[in-house]
Order: C-alpha cells, then structure tokens, then sequence
C-alpha cells in the first residue's frame, strides 16, 4: 500500500509562495520538445573540495518534516522471514544470495510497508538488490502495464540494476526492460507495446519517451532515484522534477545512494512525503577491508612499476577528464601495458564490448573516468587506482568502493602531488578514515 498524497501541492511553497518546479502529479505531463539524450560526465571544479559538511546530518531546510532517521532500526536477518513469495525467493537463492545484508535487513521491511524511503548504505552493500526485491514483491504479475520506474544516471548502471531484477524475478514472469541513450526508441516502443512491469532507464531517455507519449505511469507504484546524490543535482535535477509530473500522486518514492549530502537531503522535501531514512555515520562511509594507500612521485613511471612487480585479477584506474584517460591509454599501451579505456565520448556498443572484456577478465586494467565509479558492479576487483584525486569529496567512496565489494578485500592506491597533499588531509578528515604512505612491499599485500 503507498502512502496518499491527494491533499499535497508538491510544486507550492506555502511559506514563500514560490513554486518549487515540483508540480502535482498525475496529469498528462509537461509538453515540449523531446530533448537528445545526453550522457552525464561531472564536470566538477578543479578547486580545492568545498568546506566540510556532514553528509547525514538531519536536515531542517526545506518545507515538510524532517525525514524520520531509523539509525536503530531492527533489521530482519533472513530472506525467508520477510514474507517474500516463494517464486521470488526462489530467484533471490538462485542470483547467489544466501543472508540480506545490512542495508537489505532494514530497508526492505519499510519499503513493502509502502513508506517512502531514503536508504545511504556503502557502495557494493546491496543497494539494487534492496529496491529489486521491494519492487518485486508488490508486482502484480497478471498485469501487463509499468508499475515500477527506475531511474540510474547511467547507461551502463540502469544496464546492470535491469539484469539484478531480471535474474531475482525470474520465477515471477516479471520483464523488466533498461530503456536508455545509445539504443534504437523503435525498440523501445516495441516492448512497451508488448508489455513491461519495470523500465529501468536514464533521465533523457526515459523523458523522451514520456513526451512522446509511448510511456504511461499511470499504473506505476514504485518510483526509484538509483544514485539520488547524482540525480538530484546538477544537469539531471530539471530532468527528474519533469518526469516527476507524470508520476501518479500516491506512487512509493525510494531514493538509494551511497552519499547524500545536505543539498539533496533538502530536495527531498518537495517531493517526499514523511520518508523513513535509513543513513550510515560519515564515518562509517569508507568501507571496511579496503586499503587505502598514497604515493608521491611521478604518476606515469610509478603506475608502470607496480605493474611490473604485482600480479591482480582486475585493476580500474580512474582520472579526472576524458583527455586524460586517453593520454594514459596510449602511455601505458606505448609501453607494453595492455589496458583498455572507457569514457562518455565512446558509443554504447563500444562502451557495452568494453565492460565485457573486463568482466570476463580478457581485459585485466580498465581506465575510466567518474562514468565507472558508480553502482558497476564487477567481481574480483582487487585494486582501484586514483591516478587524480577526485574533484568531489563524496566520489571517493564511489571510487574505492569498485573493490571489496560485498566484503572482499580490495585496495586503493591514490597518486597525489603536492598540490594535492591538502585535498587528501581533507578526505581523512571527512570520512574519518587514514590513507598510509604506500608501503615498499605493496606487491605483497596485493
């Protein structure tokens, strides 16, 4: 059951008068121009990071109540105590997983009580499998019509949260479908025209097709903000409050990300309606069992000598700017270093081949800008490298959270310069956390 909010003016400040942009939902929808889609890539400053805000510090902005903070709640320890149909649980055991972790413990139980939600958890915790099995639980699969619509900032991680839900519904007959940039519309329309229960898709995409009325929410339950921290910021914030207005009033809003700072916590009380929240201590961000190293020297020569010396399953380095990850390819390739390279500026074939490679293990060293750092989830990374310091403090723990996932051992190396010494003091103290000077014996520790 979800929550009603037929007596709500989302777009309406009642203390200021002004209008938000989020306006009521329900109705046929903005008009306008169907816009090309765009691929994110963050264009942040090259400054030093901003000052220190605590990114789970209860916010008091905005219009509605503070969100209630479940920082005690009692989780549920085992799928078989949730009250999950037997189909569905069937697909959870089958996808591998045996006990729901921490995040999954707390917030499916609120989430199929219809509440909205906001759920912080780190990277590689189990977020998509927490708002997949949600959704999946309230489906009605006799009904051919979107009941749920997900929304992830990119091609690649909407690609992989549609095969999360595919492979956990697949005794349920549900068919869940990733809509997103780089992909035939023709195509798109074909399957809406067959049937869907869940779209999966980024913001440009999924707007076009609403504009162009080939998508209907009218019988969507669950809308889901997959990486909120990103969505609700920057190029995309225009695209969700306009998408947001086809939404039906009493549709479940759950917002998921491994970060929330302050500005999008204030956000969330436009659109959200006495959301539950479910938030880890700043502190607790940096995730367990992944070490983190520094090295200061020259970048180019000292990323070819650990290659030279350590053997790893899978290695992502990530630099700031797409010329950079291009510069670094040809480096490393110019030295008998065989790596591969991902980027927005590559076509969605491209980048698609790419990912598989490294997957697959047939490309062992994948370069990347911020475009691999979230949600991507792949098995056996055992190394991240920052060849830059991220321009933003919250990307780091979307960086270094590539390895470890799911609890195993990883390590994160970050070359600085001077320049950057301060940008890394200022990390430490964020997330209250020690980046050691890498040791001589780093192969060892691989």
């Amino acid at each position: 059951m979800s929550l009603s909010r037929s007596k709500v003016t989302l777009g309406h400040n009642p203390e200021s008068g002004e209008d938000s942009g989020w306006t009521n939902r329900g109705g046929e929808g903005p008009q306008g121009q169907s816009e090309e889609v765009q691929t994110q890539i963050n264009d942040w400053s090259q400054s030093d990071y901003k000052d220190s805000h605590d990114p789970t510090t209860p916010n008091n902005g905005g219009t509605g109540a503070d969100p209630q903070v479940e920082d005690e709640v009692e989780g549920v320890d085992d799928f078989d105590d949730m009250g999950l149909y037997d189909q569905l649980l069937r697909g959870i055991y089958g996808f591998g997983f045996e006990k729901p972790s921490m995040i999954q413990q707390k917030a499916i139980p609120i989430a199929l009580k219809g509440s909205d939600m906001i759920a912080q958890a780190q990277s590689g915790t189990g977020k998509t499998g927490t708002f997949s099995i949600a959704i999946l639980q309230q489906l009605d699969p006799g009904l051919k019509r979107c009941q749920a619509l997900v929304l992830a900032p990119t091609r690649e991680l909407a690609s992989q949260s549609q095969r999360v839900m595919t492979a956990l519904g697949d005794y349920m007959g549900v068919v869940c479908q990733d809509m997103v940039g780089g992909n035939h519309v023709a195509n798109d329309v074909n399957r809406l025209r067959e049937g869907v229960h869940v779209v999966i898709g980024t913001p440009g995409r999924i707007l076009h097709l609403l504009r162009k009325g080939y998508l209907d929410l009218s019988a969507v339950r669950h809308f889901v903000l997959d990486e909120a921290d990103q969505m609700l910021s920057r190029g995309f914030l225009d695209q969700i409050k306009d998408t947001f207005q086809y939404l039906p009033r009493d549709a479940q809003i759950i917002l998921v990300s491994a970060t929330l700072p302050p500005e999008v916590l204030d956000i969330t009380h436009e659109f959200m309606r006495n959301p539950r929240r479910i938030l880890v201590k700043r502190e607790e961000l940096t995730l367990q069992g992944i070490q983190q190293f520094y090295v200061n020297d020259w970048k180019l020569d000292t990323l070819c000598d650990i290659y030279d010396t350590i053997t790893v399953e899978k290695t992502i380095i990530f630099c700031n700017m797409r010329g950079k990850v291009e510069w670094l390819e040809r480096e490393m390739n110019r030295r008998d270093f065989t790596v591969s390279a991902m980027h927005a500026g590559l076509s969605q074939k491209e980048r698609e081949l790419i990912l598989r490679s490294f997957r697959t293990g047939s490309s062992r060293v994948l370069i990347s800008t911020d475009l691999l750092s979230r949600g991507i989830d792949v098995q056996q990374v055992s190394l991240v490298i920052n060849f830059d310091l991220p321009m933003e403090r919250e990307s780091y723990i979307h960086r270094i959270g590539r390895g470890g996932r799911f609890g195993r051992k990883g390590t994160a190396i970050n070359f600085v310069t001077s320049d950057d010494f301060r940008k890394m003091e200022d990390l430490q103290k964020f997330y209250n956390t020690e980046i050691l000077e890498m040791p001589s014996n780093i192969a060892s520790l691989l």
